[in-house]
């Protein structure tokens, strides 16, 4: 743990020096990092496909493709971005200017998720490095290879005292969050996101916390219902389900359910060819134990479709299982794996209830063409974030932040909102002195009070 010490206390050391508030300077490091990650593309696919058979296909599509894109956008806006920004002053304060000056917190924290190693560790790091921070990743202990190979590639090309991955199970975790950081982003579960945030507490540390929950996936009978069956297949088994924002549960409306069932389960034949243990387009899950618990999921419950298992490779292939009811096991929590449960409703009043039920989503998915539909839907249910017709690719967009709410998270990131997330905004009034109004000061008359009131209402 001395190491750990001494690396926060060289970070905080080197902040200090004021050197990661120069733009030129962290448009070098995002470079850089760019370019160290590009150069070992090989060496980080053989580590995930170690951890659990994700092809080199799916490394770049859904991890290194979007760090890069971020990396590009930083690059492209990061001037503006970090520019003082002037904003109007109020007459109260006549004459004056007012601005708004973005600045690093200092020493951040970014720990990340096993589900997709690079992306939820290396993502948040870029946008605490484009706002002018160190950073220390902590990447999942879960995912052991893909992280030894993150720690190799970035602390071998970088000193230690600006951007370090520090390895480590849960005594490692316990360590960090013990130590004063100037800012703390952690992705993972609700349940040890309340560990994070409580220990955040007790240094009034800010912190983002990107967690999950069970996002619903809705169908109406209106809906394109054979492009909305390929679109939920493929969010939906993508990294064999083992994705924060991935559909949990389907709501199909009651008239059109064995249509759908049936474009489901032809879709999961045409997207996932050959044999599912040899399938470069589906992965293992991540390790025995959370293999069982998914296994559980699949005991006394209506399999439709799928529910094989191999246990030697700790893989599920696409399950649908229907029908199932609001109360049913698969019900009660998170799935995070290939198992999709499928409910059937006959109002919209129904979809409410059902999707009330549980804590806000990270996401949720609509399918229709119905414009009053998609207006009551939206407005009526909260969630992080989500589609129309679409299911994931929202997270693709950098315009749009990605964020929990309530048991799903707080704060958010990507693009803008990633460098304002690691920013704060120190505001500053600026008067000049050949001006002072009577007004503000004593004796208080019946004058000064009208004019106080002009001025303010």
């Amino acid at each position: 743990m001395k190491e750990i010490l001494n690396t926060i206390s060289a970070q905080k050391k080197f902040y200090k020096t004021n050197s990661t508030k120069v733009i030129t300077y962290r448009k070098q490091q995002l470079l850089k990092l760019k370019s160290i990650l590009k150069e070992n593309e090989q060496k980080l696919s053989a580590a995930i496909y170690k951890d659990f058979r994700k092809s080199a296909f799916e490394t770049y599509e859904t991890e290194l493709s979007i760090i890069y894109g971020e990396i590009n956008l930083y690059l492209k806006k990061l001037n503006k971005w970090a520019k003082r920004k002037k904003v109007r002053t109020n007459l109260a304060n006549f004459p004056a200017k007012s601005y708004i000056i973005p600045e690093p917190y200092g020493s951040t924290l970014v720990i990340g998720a096993w589900n997709y190693p690079y992306q939820l560790s290396i993502l948040p790091a870029v946008s605490a490095i484009a706002a002018g921070n160190t950073v220390v990743i902590k990447p999942s202990e879960l995912s052991a290879n893909s992280s030894a190979a993150m720690a190799e590639i970035i602390n071998t090309n970088f000193d230690k005292n600006f951007l370090h991955v520090i390895q480590g199970g849960i005594e490692t975790n316990k360590f960090l969050l013990e130590q004063k950081w100037d800012y703390i982003f952690f992705t993972g579960s609700p349940y040890v996101g309340k560990i994070v945030y409580q220990s955040a507490a007790k240094n009034l540390t800010p912190v983002t916390l990107e967690l999950g929950g069970k996002s619903p996936t809705i169908v109406f009978a209106d809906a394109n219902l054979k492009m909305a069956a390929k679109r939920i297949v493929w969010g939906k088994f993508l990294n064999a389900g083992q994705t924060c924002v991935a559909p949990d549960y389907l709501l199909v409306e009651e008239n059109i359910i064995d249509q759908f069932l049936e474009l489901l389960k032809q879709q999961i034949a045409e997207i996932y060819t050959g044999k599912f243990d040899n399938c470069e387009a589906f992965t293992s899950i991540i390790n025995e134990a959370h293999f069982k618990r998914l296994s559980y999921f699949l005991e006394n419950s209506n399999v439709f479709f799928g529910g094989k298992t191999h246990p030697e490779i700790n893989m599920i292939e696409p399950t649908l299982l229907f029908p199932v009811r609001p109360e049913d096991k698969v019900m009660d929590e998170e799935i995070f794996g290939p198992i999709l449960p499928i409910l059937t409703y006959n109002s919209i009043a129904e979809v409410i209830e059902i999707v009330n039920k549980n804590s806000h989503p990270l996401a949720l998915y609509l399918f229709t063409t119905n414009n009053q539909t998609k207006k009551q839907i939206l407005s009526t249910l909260s969630f992080g974030g989500g589609a129309v017709n679409d299911t994931i690719l929202h997270l693709t967009n950098h315009k749009l932040p990605f964020g929990g709410v309530g048991n799903s998270g707080m704060g958010n990131y990507h693009g803008l909102k990633g460098f304002q997330t690691f920013s704060h905004s120190k505001s500053v009034l600026d008067k000049p002195t050949w001006f002072e109004p009577f007004i503000k000061y004593s004796p208080y008359t019946n004058l000064k009070r009208k004019l106080i009131k002009w001025f303010v209402e």
